[in-house]
This record gives C-alpha cells, sequence and structure tokens, in this order.
C-alpha cells in the first residue's frame, strides 16, 4: 500500500493570516514523519464561487471546471488536517463554501484539526467537526488549540509555535492519531474498491 496523503487545508484566505505561520510548524514537523505524505492545500489557490448548485453534491458533480479541479484535489487525499481560525464562534466562510462544493471525495476519511483564536478555535472546531460527520468523515478526538496568549506572541514576532512544548506534544499526538484512522480507513477503502470490482 502506497503511502497515504494528507492534505493541510488552509482554511483562511485573507492578508496577513495567522495560518501562514501555523502551516509553517506543522510542516516542519510533519517532514520528520516517514508514515504519511503532506501537501498543504491552500483554499487561496483554489477559488469557488459562491455555493450555487442546483443540486446537492452527493447527488453528481458539478459541471463547473473550477469546482471539479478542487473535487479532484480532495479525492486524491487519503486525510485532511485543518488549520482553521474561529470567525464569529465558526469556522471561516471560504472553508464552508469549500467543504460545500464535494461530498463522495471526502467520505470515509479522517479529519484532524489546528485551531487558533479565542479558545484556540474550539468552537469553530466543533461545528467543523459536525460538518464532517454529515460528509461521512471521522473527525479525531486530538486537536491542537492555540489560544490567544501564543497567539498573540506568534503574531507580534516575540515567539514560534514550536516554542511552545504543550503544543508540540498536542500536535504529535494529532498527527499520530490521524495517522491511525488513516491507514485504518485507506485500507477498508481498498477493500470496499476490491469487493465492488470482484461483484
Amino acid at each position: 500500500m502506497s503511502k497515504p496523503k494528507i492534505g493541510i487545508v488552509v482554511a483562511s484566505t485573507r492578508q496577513g493570516r495567522f495560518a501562514d505561520h501555523a502551516v509553517a510548524w506543522i510542516e516542519a514537523v510533519a517532514a520528520k514523519r516517514a508514515d504519511l505524505d503532506f501537501e498543504v492545500i491552500d483554499l487561496r489557490d483554489y477559488p469557488l464561487p459562491f455555493f450555487d448548485e442546483p443540486r446537492s453534491p452527493a447527488y453528481g458533480p458539478s459541471d463547473k471546471p473550477e469546482v471539479q479541479r478542487w473535487a479532484d484535489k480532495v479525492a486524491s487525499l487519503d486525510g485532511f488536517l485543518f488549520v482553521v481560525a474561529e470567525y464569529n464562534r465558526s469556522i471561516p466562510a471560504v472553508l464552508k463554501n469549500a467543504l460545500d462544493y464535494a461530498y463522495a471525495e471526502f467520505n470515509k476519511k479522517p479529519a484532524a484539526f489546528v485551531g487558533y483564536g479565542p479558545l484556540g478555535a474550539a468552537r469553530a472546531i466543533e461545528h467543523l467537526r459536525l460538518i464532517a460527520v454529515e460528509l461521512q468523515m471521522a473527525p479525531t478526538r486530538t486537536g491542537v488549540h492555540v489560544t490567544m496568549d501564543p497567539y498573540l506572541a506568534v503574531a507580534q514576532g516575540k515567539a514560534r509555535l514550536g516554542d511552545y512544548d504543550y503544543l508540540n506534544a498536542g500536535l504529535a499526538a494529532t498527527l499520530d492519531e490521524l495517522s491511525w484512522w488513516t491507514r485504518a480507513l485507506k485500507a477498508a477503502r481498498s477493500a470496499d474498491a476490491r469487493e465492488a470490482k470482484a461483484a
């Protein structure tokens, strides 16, 4: 079985976003792992119109090229690590829009979370977990919550996320859990595909 691929989904597209600090830290940690391959999926690179399809993607694909490109990218991944800000106690609209534009491509794949902002984006991540369930994903229990003290220190250039031992430990545990679920679900999807082919 090939090494599973994880998409590090950058869920904010605004200028001056904190997500770039988080992604640099995650990439440095992830590069030391031999069990997974990682790819940064920046929603800036996948501009999508506001969802206006005549039907849900659960019932068929879009005919828009930009949506097909997004769905193809999602389909190519075995799991997801969402790097998410908290906007008004929920997730950024650009992320919700991107999630609404795919369905089968997310099914039976794990989702893990790194959040930042008020309460470490705990409320946004809870919303995201519920969305993940509706997309037939397996949201992991463990996550990383960058609260306001480290957030402000990093944003002001006074520290780096890797300076915080508890955040490093949290990220390691999150990636370990994501790895287990990714490998388990990839094996199960492969078994389903073999059974369907043999039927």
